[in-house]
């Protein structure tokens, strides 16, 4: 289910809308990187610790095809949620 759309305009926080669809998606990706950095280093902590892998073996990993069609389809999808603002606008 979509989400509500918000009635009236965007304020406008800085200079131009631009800038603040800018500074939005950078927030928001910011946001995604923190907590995916977070989730990232418990899981090579407890990976490591139970000696199950090594940070090593995660730096050499290569995907396969599927991980990889996996990827790019996650990525296509990442894309869309963080640039949504400019394409609503």
């Amino acid at each position: 289910m979509p989400s509500p759309k918000a009635k009236g305009k965007r304020p406008i926080y800085l200079n131009t809308e631009q800038t603040d669809q800018l500074l939005s998606v950078i927030l928001a990706l910011m946001g995604e990187v923190s907590v995916v950095r977070e989730r990232l280093d418990t899981l090579e902590r407890l990976l490591e610790a139970k000696g199950v892998l090594s940070r090593s073996e995660l730096e050499n990993y290569v995907p396969d095809g599927l991980a990889e069609q996996e990827r790019a389809l996650w990525r296509t999808e990442y894309l869309a949620r963080m640039l949504r603002v400019l394409r609503n606008d």
